[in-house]
C-alpha cells in the first residue's frame, strides 16, 4: 500500500447496508468518507414457479452478493435446495458468500471478476442445449444472458430483488461540492452513477464531473466518459480494497488500476 489519504474526504455511494467496509477502509488510511447511497436495495417478489423453474436448471449464476442474500430470503435460508445445478459466480466475493450459505461453486472468474470475465470461463461455453438461470436484480444487464443464448443456451431468471433511487438528503453533498472540500467520487455500478447525477442540481452535477472518479469496470468508466466525467480511473477488481489502493495512489499522483 502507497502512503495514506492524509485527510482526503471520498465521496462513497454504495448502498447504505454494503458502505460500511469502503468507509472503514478510507478511515484506516486516514481519509474521510461521505456517505451518500446512489441506490436502494430491496426484496422483489418472487414466486414458487420462478423457483421450480430454477431447481430444474443445469447451471445457476449469482450475479452479486445482493443476488445471494436476497435469494437465501425467498427460499427462507433454505438454499441447499438449488445444489441440484450447478452453481456459477461473478466473483470471488460472491462466491464466498454462496459458500457460506452452504453451495458449492463450480465456476468462478479467477482475474475479471464480471460478465465478461465469467463468460470466459471455459465452463460456460460449453453450454450448449442447457438450461441457466440468472440469480439477479430486476431488470439486470443482459450482457450475460444474451452470450449465452448465442451459445446454445436457454435462459431463465429468478429476480430476488430491485434497485431504486434513495429518497435523501441531498444538501451535505452539495454543501460539499460547492465548498471544493471533496478529494474523489467512487461509483461501483452504472446504474449509481445515473442516480447520483440525477440526484444533483445542473450547477452540482458539473463540479461532481470535475473531481477524480474511481469506477470498477472499463465499461463503467466508458459510461462515465461519456457523461461528461474529465479524470476517471478503473480499479484493478471491483474490490473495496482495489478500490481504495485506486484511490491512494491516485491521489498521491501514482500509478493504480487504468485511466479512461
Amino acid at each position: 500500500m502507497t502512503s495514506g489519504l492524509n485527510g482526503a474526504q471520498i465521496l462513497v455511494t454504495r448502498p447504505a447496508a454494503q458502505a460500511d467496509t469502503l468507509c472503514g477502509l478510507i478511515q484506516q488510511q486516514g481519509g474521510k468518507a461521505l456517505r451518500f447511497p446512489t441506490l436502494e436495495i430491496r426484496p422483489a417478489p418472487v414466486d414458487d414457479e420462478a423457483i421450480e423453474n430454477a431447481l430444474g436448471s443445469d447451471w445457476l449464476i449469482f450475479t452479486s452478493t445482493n443476488a445471494v442474500d436476497f435469494a437465501l430470503k425467498a427460499l427462507d435460508g433454505k438454499m441447499q435446495r438449488l445444489q441440484t445445478a450447478r452453481i456459477a459466480a461473478v466473483g470471488p466475493t460472491t462466491a464466498n458468500a454462496l459458500r457460506q450459505a452452504g453451495l458449492s461453486v463450480a465456476c468462478v472468474p479467477e482475474t475479471e471478476f464480471t460478465s465478461e470475465g465469467l463468460l470466459a470461463q471455459v465452463a460456460m461455453r460449453q453450454v450448449d442445449a442447457k438450461h441457466i438461470t440468472l440469480v439477479r436484480g430486476v431488470g439486470g444487464r443482459e450482457k450475460l444472458a444474451e452470450t449465452l443464448r448465442s451459445r446454445g443456451a436457454t435462459i431463465g431468471y429468478l429476480e430476488v430483488y430491485c434497485r431504486q433511487r434513495p429518497d435523501i438528503d441531498n444538501s451535505p453533498l452539495i454543501d460539499q461540492l460547492r465548498a471544493g472540500t471533496l478529494a474523489a467520487t467512487t461509483i461501483t455500478s452504472g446504474e449509481a452513477l445515473q442516480n447520483l447525477l440525477a440526484m444533483l442540481d445542473t450547477a452540482s452535477a458539473a463540479l461532481l464531473r470535475k473531481l477524480p472518479l474511481v469506477v470498477v469496470s472499463d465499461r463503467i468508466g466508458q459510461q462515465a466518459q461519456q457523461l461528461g466525467f474529465e479524470h476517471i480511473a478503473v480499479s484493478l477488481q471491483p474490490t473495496d480494497a482495489a478500490i481504495l489502493e485506486t484511490l491512494t495512489t491516485l491521489l498521491n499522483g501514482e500509478n493504480s488500476g487504468r485511466s479512461n
